[in-house]
């Protein structure tokens, strides 16, 4: 969007074309995520004829014109029971088991509680953001 320097358009004409360019790409994004869903429905069912077959034969390696397939085991970890993890993580001093990130919301409120305890290394950043929100009726 070009404009002069002479040329303001006023507040009420940029909110309608903010919320006008919002729309589209809301609309844009919910047929690629549709798109994209049907997409991974199918490799899915590809992934599982895949999976049986090579069971079937017993192989974890097979090699095509194109590419080689490989059956491999994914382990993935969770708890059902944080405050007993927690516990354990500090007990055996594993903070490692954790990933490194922080979780911004509790870190915002802890922060307005203990405004003289800072973390240490803890950075921070702020900036404006605009929101445009449909008018009530």
């Amino acid at each position: 969007m070009e404009q002069t320097t002479d040329e303001v358009i006023p507040l009420a004409q940029l909110a309608k074309i903010y919320r006008k360019i919002k729309m589209r790409m809301e609309e844009l994004t919910k047929e690629y995520d549709t798109q994209t869903e049907m997409l991974k429905e199918e490799l899915e069912a590809i992934k599982f004829e895949i999976k049986d077959q090579m069971k079937a034969q017993g192989a974890t390696s097979i090699r095509t014109e194109f590419g080689t397939i490989s059956l491999v085991t994914k382990t993935r970890y969770n708890t059902q029971d944080w405050d007993s993890f927690k516990r354990f993580v500090v007990e055996h001093d594993v903070v490692d088991l954790l990933e490194k990130r922080i979780a911004q919301a509790n870190m915002a409120k802890f922060l307005e509680e203990n405004p003289s305890l800072v973390p240490p290394g803890l950075n921070s950043s702020s900036e404006y953001e605009i929101r445009v929100v449909k008018p009530t009726k």
